[in-house]
């Protein structure tokens, strides 16, 4: 790096006589970032085919060796490009192709220390970071805080999710992205608890198009960063972690060696959302960080607790879960939180054994934390320290144990990012796969931790289980999670809940509000290439024969995804294929039946599968032809969905 950013340099001292402002063009021309520098404090723009998508927002940071979003003085930039292709069978493609012009800026501050602003701009991206290159004798700085804003016009409406409070909800575990969403609510609104909004962020810019906000890239080199509160003309600005998160203790800034950089800020922008759902970028950018140790596999799974909850961790319970998992041609359980009192190291070893000889691989749960929660479940201790999480996960090893899911982390600051990252890498070491529960947003982890799975980080299954608010609005959060949540990482949701009551007995208490093929139709709308299933042992026999086969032959893995329709918190319809099949679903989260003309060109002229609610909301399948120019007429039933498979 140090030798690149020499080479730049000298291009950028010939160029700074002749340039206060630049400008660099998508490969299409449509996208537009404009780079200036008004007094000192530099800025940038963006527009769509000519719409205002960002007015000038702010850029910089602030170190403690010095500030860099003021006082700056220009010191020219450079163009180059980017073509390259990559393999990717844990997110929404399997194959991409990235091209970007890239513009580089030279900014020096008072103290002639140089900052450098990278962008990437494809055809719907931009994306951008800071390199600092070594400061005179300065080989380390801590980043304090960033002026990096967002400056929307004020006709702008969001779809944004709250930052949880710190060291609050179950045991003192959050912030855990577990919020709702705003909907369509104007820009400069205020979070309840003042700490802002998490990422990814979702905004309609009135009738000109959306922009989807979120940051990739993020390793134990930096903290994850968040949004905070909009002013009141529409800008929202970077914000970094609460003091007060995991119990106060770890810098809310990003200790830096030098040369060093920052993640990716992302923006996706088109005039509709078929840019939003089909971005890649959060991988673009990136690269893996380690190669794998062996070639892992993804599937789906059974798991007792959603269901049957903590009284289910028992010898007896886990072995209908797996057979239940052999049965379904499920390729793993997921045996969770007490099993190391309730079954004990030396069973489970037993429990392993008896899942293999019915093909079926074992998930472990375990608890992340150390000193910064009060979670009391177990196995406690075993994943925070080097020295404890290698005896651990050596046993693992030894028992046949194939992934982990490792809950209640409850923070963003670069302590907990470098506790993601220990334990991504030695799980590696070790041949694990790793969920992430009660946790962050994943940051373009799919590509960077080859051994990396999946992150709950939404309003999963479990508040189903817990919340009557959630269960009444589990349809209105399924049509914005594929744009705004999903979209840009892995969403381990634990769902496709077939119980009509959502208890062990199924016979009254908590009720399902979603039909039955709603529940079939988010196994294909949320993404996770391991993927736990709420199902129960009853279902077996409790539901139609076609919901089964259904759920025994749908993919957790994609090589293609498409936008077809949609409107966020009203009604979503998504197509997704895996080899040679595709699978288009949608959910209608509004009051009455929607009917939609559907533009399906891959099933155009062929007979298809048809899964949808009937009038009365009982399921139905049923074999049906779609015309010659690939248009199709279909009506959803409220809180209802609908699949079509060829």
């Amino acid at each position: 790096m140090k030798t690149l950013l020499s080479a730049f340099l000298m291009l950028f001292i010939l160029n700074a006589a002749f340039a206060q402002k630049t400008q660099i063009l998508s490969p299409d021309g449509n996208l537009k970032v404009e780079v200036n520098l008004m007094n000192g404090t530099p800025f940038y723009s963006i527009k769509y085919k000519d719409k205002g998508m960002l007015d000038n927002s702010p850029l910089g940071i602030i170190t403690n060796e010095g500030d860099f979003s003021s006082g700056m003085k220009w010191g020219g930039d450079r163009k180059s490009n980017i073509d390259k292709s990559y393999s990717q069978e844990k997110i929404k493609q399997s194959q991409i192709h990235y091209q970007a012009n890239v513009l580089t800026i030279a900014l020096t501050n008072a103290n002639q220390d140089t900052l450098y602003i990278e962008f990437q701009v494809s055809n719907n991206d931009v994306a951008f970071r800071y390199e600092l290159p070594v400061m005179k004798e300065r080989y380390a700085c801590v980043v304090e805080k960033e002026a990096t804003g967002f400056q929307f016009p004020v006709n702008a409406t969001t779809y944004l999710s709250e930052m949880m409070p710190p060291m609050g909800a179950f045991a003192r575990t959050s912030p855990s992205y577990e919020s709702g969403y705003t909907n369509d609510e104007p820009v400069g609104g205020t979070s309840n608890g003042g700490d802002g909004y998490v990422f990814p962020g979702l905004f309609k810019i009135g009738d000109d198009g959306w922009v989807l906000l979120s940051e990739t890239g993020v390793n134990s080199l930096y903290c994850a960063s968040h949004l905070s509160d909009g002013k009141d003309n529409g800008l929202y600005t970077i914000a970094f972690p609460n003091e007060k998160q995991n119990n106060g203790f770890g810098s809310t800034g990003a200790q830096l060696a030098l040369p060093g950089v920052t993640p990716w800020r992302t923006i996706t922008v088109g005039q509709t959302l078929k840019p939003i759902v089909e971005t890649t970028i959060p991988f673009d950018v990136v690269d893996p960080l380690y190669e794998p140790t062996k070639v892992y596999q993804y599937g789906k799974s059974t798991w007792s607790w959603i269901m049957w909850m903590d009284e289910s961790m028992n010898w007896e319970d886990q072995i209908a879960y797996i057979d239940l998992a052999s049965e379904l041609g499920f390729e793993y359980i997921l045996i969770d939180a007490l099993w190391d009192d309730n079954i004990g190291y030396d069973r489970m070893k037993e429990l392993v054994k008896y899942a293999n000889s019915r093909n079926v691989d074992v998930f472990l749960w375990y608890n992340s934390n150390g000193g910064f929660n009060d979670a009391p479940q177990g196995p406690r201790n075993r994943m925070n320290t080097s020295v404890a999480r290698k005896k651990e996960m050596k046993w693992l090893q030894e028992a046949g144990v194939k992934g982990l899911k490792v809950d209640f982390f409850g923070g963003d600051k670069q302590e907990t990012m470098r506790l993601y990252e220990d334990i991504l890498s030695d799980a590696n070491d070790y041949g694990l796969m790793i969920v992430f529960h009660g946790c962050t947003l994943p940051r373009g982890w799919e590509r960077m931790y080859p051994n990396y799975v999946g992150s709950e980080a939404v309003i999963a299954s479990e508040m189903l289980v817990f919340s009557e608010y959630v269960r009444e609005n589990e349809a209105f959060f399924a049509t914005l999670h594929p744009f705004i949540r999903n979209t840009v990482g892995a969403m381990e949701f634990g769902g496709v809940v077939l119980n009509k009551h959502l208890n062990r007995g199924n016979k009254e208490g908590q009720t399902r509000q979603t039909t039955d093929i709603f529940q079939l139709a988010t196994a294909v709308l949320f993404q996770n290439p391991v993927q736990m299933f709420a199902l129960t042992p009853n279902n077996l026999t409790d539901v139609p024969s076609f919901e089964i086969d259904f759920i025994k032959e749908v993919p957790t893995t994609w090589d293609e995804t498409r936008y077809i329709d949609g409107e966020p918190g009203k009604y979503v319809v998504i197509a997704r294929r895996h080899n040679n099949t595709w699978y288009v679903a949608g959910v209608n989260a509004e009051a009455k039946a929607l009917t939609l003309k559907l533009d399906l060109p891959m099933f155009a002229n062929q007979n298809v599968r048809l899964y949808n609610d009937d009038n009365k909301l009982a399921p139905t399948l049923r074999d049906v032809k779609v015309k010659k120019d690939g248009m199709f007429e279909v009506t959803i039933q409220p809180k209802g969905g609908v699949v079509i498979v060829k």
